[in-house]
Protein backbone atom coordinates (compact mmCIF):
# COMPACT_ATOMS: atom_id res chain seq x y z
CA UNK A 1 0.00 0.00 0.00
CA UNK A 2 1.38 3.41 -0.95
CA UNK A 3 1.94 6.05 1.70
CA UNK A 4 -0.69 8.31 0.11
CA UNK A 5 -3.24 5.48 0.24
CA UNK A 6 -2.43 4.88 3.90
CA UNK A 7 -2.84 8.58 4.70
CA UNK A 8 -6.18 8.63 2.89
CA UNK A 9 -7.36 5.55 4.80
CA UNK A 10 -6.28 7.10 8.13
CA UNK A 11 -8.11 10.31 7.27
CA UNK A 12 -11.27 8.39 6.34
CA UNK A 13 -11.13 6.25 9.51
CA UNK A 14 -10.46 9.31 11.68
CA UNK A 15 -13.57 11.01 10.26
CA UNK A 16 -15.66 7.89 10.99
CA UNK A 17 -14.22 7.52 14.49
CA UNK A 18 -14.99 11.16 15.30
CA UNK A 19 -18.67 10.68 14.30
CA UNK A 20 -19.23 7.36 16.07
CA UNK A 21 -21.47 7.12 19.13
CA UNK A 22 -20.32 3.62 20.02
CA UNK A 23 -17.82 1.09 18.74
CA UNK A 24 -17.20 -2.54 19.66
CA UNK A 25 -13.90 -4.35 19.06
CA UNK A 26 -14.27 -8.05 18.30
CA UNK A 27 -11.60 -10.68 17.71
CA UNK A 28 -12.27 -13.15 14.92
CA UNK A 29 -10.53 -16.50 14.52
CA UNK A 30 -11.39 -19.25 12.03
CA UNK A 31 -14.72 -17.71 11.01
CA UNK A 32 -16.01 -18.89 7.65
CA UNK A 33 -17.17 -16.51 4.90
CA UNK A 34 -20.83 -17.54 5.23
CA UNK A 35 -20.89 -16.59 8.93
CA UNK A 36 -19.24 -13.22 8.28
CA UNK A 37 -21.72 -12.55 5.45
CA UNK A 38 -24.66 -13.23 7.78
CA UNK A 39 -23.13 -10.98 10.45
CA UNK A 40 -22.56 -8.16 7.95
CA UNK A 41 -26.22 -8.44 6.87
CA UNK A 42 -27.39 -8.17 10.49
CA UNK A 43 -25.20 -5.11 10.99
CA UNK A 44 -26.53 -3.44 7.82
CA UNK A 45 -30.11 -4.05 8.97
CA UNK A 46 -29.25 -2.53 12.37
CA UNK A 47 -27.55 0.55 10.90
CA UNK A 48 -24.10 -0.53 12.13
CA UNK A 49 -20.92 -0.33 10.08
CA UNK A 50 -18.65 -3.38 10.24
CA UNK A 51 -14.99 -2.88 9.37
CA UNK A 52 -12.06 -5.26 9.41
CA UNK A 53 -9.25 -2.93 10.33
CA UNK A 54 -5.54 -2.67 9.76
CA UNK A 55 -4.41 -2.25 13.35
CA UNK A 56 -1.57 0.24 12.93
CA UNK A 57 -3.64 2.51 10.69
CA UNK A 58 -6.66 2.27 13.03
CA UNK A 59 -4.53 3.20 16.05
CA UNK A 60 -3.24 6.27 14.23
CA UNK A 61 -6.75 7.20 13.05
CA UNK A 62 -8.16 6.86 16.58
CA UNK A 63 -5.89 9.57 17.99
CA UNK A 64 -7.94 12.57 19.07
CA UNK A 65 -11.29 10.71 18.93
CA UNK A 66 -13.41 8.82 21.46
CA UNK A 67 -12.20 5.55 19.93
CA UNK A 68 -8.67 6.23 21.24
CA UNK A 69 -9.59 4.65 24.61
CA UNK A 70 -9.91 1.21 22.96
CA UNK A 71 -6.99 1.57 20.52
CA UNK A 72 -4.87 -0.76 22.69
CA UNK A 73 -7.24 -3.58 21.70
CA UNK A 74 -6.35 -3.18 18.00
CA UNK A 75 -4.07 -6.23 17.93
CA UNK A 76 -4.42 -9.44 15.97
CA UNK A 77 -7.38 -10.24 13.72
CA UNK A 78 -10.00 -7.73 14.86
CA UNK A 79 -12.99 -5.93 13.45
CA UNK A 80 -14.75 -2.78 14.56
CA UNK A 81 -18.51 -2.39 14.74
CA UNK A 82 -19.36 1.32 14.52
CA UNK A 83 -22.68 2.97 15.24
CA UNK A 84 -23.40 6.59 14.46
CA UNK A 85 -26.88 6.69 16.02
CA UNK A 86 -28.04 3.89 18.30
CA UNK A 87 -25.35 3.24 20.94
CA UNK A 88 -26.87 -0.14 21.85
CA UNK A 89 -27.12 -1.60 18.33
CA UNK A 90 -23.54 -2.92 17.84
CA UNK A 91 -23.43 -4.55 21.27
CA UNK A 92 -26.90 -6.05 20.88
CA UNK A 93 -26.29 -7.47 17.39
CA UNK A 94 -22.81 -8.82 18.16
CA UNK A 95 -23.78 -10.34 21.52
CA UNK A 96 -26.87 -11.99 20.04
CA UNK A 97 -25.00 -13.28 16.99
CA UNK A 98 -22.02 -14.68 18.93
CA UNK A 99 -23.99 -16.73 21.48
CA UNK A 100 -23.16 -19.94 19.63
CA UNK A 101 -19.79 -18.75 18.27
CA UNK A 102 -17.98 -17.62 21.43
CA UNK A 103 -15.00 -19.80 20.55
CA UNK A 104 -14.61 -18.05 17.17
CA UNK A 105 -15.77 -14.47 17.84
CA UNK A 106 -14.74 -12.78 21.08
CA UNK A 107 -15.77 -9.31 22.14
CA UNK A 108 -12.76 -7.45 23.52
CA UNK A 109 -14.09 -4.05 24.50
CA UNK A 110 -16.20 -1.11 23.41
CA UNK A 111 -16.42 2.63 23.65
CA UNK A 112 -19.72 4.36 24.34
CA UNK A 113 -19.76 8.15 24.22
CA UNK A 114 -16.05 8.31 25.01
CA UNK A 115 -16.02 5.78 27.85
CA UNK A 116 -14.35 2.39 27.61
CA UNK A 117 -16.56 -0.60 28.39
CA UNK A 118 -15.26 -4.12 29.06
CA UNK A 119 -16.78 -7.39 27.82
CA UNK A 120 -19.26 -7.60 30.72
CA UNK A 121 -20.27 -3.99 30.11
CA UNK A 122 -20.93 -4.80 26.44
CA UNK A 123 -23.15 -7.72 27.47
CA UNK A 124 -25.06 -5.46 29.88
CA UNK A 125 -25.38 -2.80 27.18
CA UNK A 126 -26.83 -5.43 24.83
CA UNK A 127 -29.67 -6.06 27.33
CA UNK A 128 -30.82 -2.43 27.14
CA UNK A 129 -33.60 -1.50 24.73
CA UNK A 130 -32.41 -0.09 21.42
CA UNK A 131 -33.35 3.28 19.96
CA UNK A 132 -36.35 1.93 18.03
CA UNK A 133 -37.60 0.01 21.08
CA UNK A 134 -37.34 3.16 23.21
CA UNK A 135 -39.22 5.15 20.58
CA UNK A 136 -42.00 2.54 20.54
CA UNK A 137 -42.23 2.60 24.36
CA UNK A 138 -42.38 6.41 24.35
CA UNK A 139 -45.03 6.43 21.66
CA UNK A 140 -47.09 3.93 23.65
CA UNK A 141 -46.83 6.10 26.75
CA UNK A 142 -47.85 9.18 24.76
CA UNK A 143 -50.83 7.41 23.17
CA UNK A 144 -52.14 6.01 26.43
CA UNK A 145 -53.61 9.30 27.82
CA UNK A 146 -55.12 10.14 24.43
CA UNK A 147 -56.86 6.75 24.31
CA UNK A 148 -58.24 7.25 27.82
CA UNK A 149 -59.50 10.71 26.84
CA UNK A 150 -61.30 9.33 23.77
CA UNK A 151 -62.93 6.57 25.85
CA UNK A 152 -64.00 9.10 28.53
CA UNK A 153 -65.53 11.45 25.95
CA UNK A 154 -67.31 8.57 24.17
CA UNK A 155 -68.65 6.98 27.39
CA UNK A 156 -71.78 9.18 27.91
CA UNK A 157 -72.86 8.75 24.28
CA UNK A 158 -72.43 4.97 24.36
CA UNK A 159 -74.25 4.76 27.71
CA UNK A 160 -77.16 6.78 26.27
CA UNK A 161 -77.25 4.50 23.21
CA UNK A 162 -77.40 1.39 25.45
CA UNK A 163 -80.25 2.88 27.51
CA UNK A 164 -82.22 3.73 24.34
CA UNK A 165 -81.55 0.24 22.91
CA UNK A 166 -82.65 -1.40 26.17
CA UNK A 167 -85.82 0.74 26.19
CA UNK A 168 -86.53 -0.20 22.55
CA UNK A 169 -85.96 -3.92 23.28
CA UNK A 170 -88.29 -3.72 26.31
CA UNK A 171 -91.10 -2.02 24.36
CA UNK A 172 -90.87 -4.61 21.55
CA UNK A 173 -90.83 -7.57 23.92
Amino acid sequence: MLKSEKEEMIKELHEKFSRTKSAVVAEFSKVDVETVTKLRKKFREGGVEYKVIKNTLARRAAQGTDVAVIADDFTGPVALCLSYGDVVAPAKILTEFTKDLEDKIKIRSAVVDGRKVDVNGVKQLAKLPGLNELRAQLLGMLNQPAGKLVRTIAAPGSQLARVIQAHADKSQG
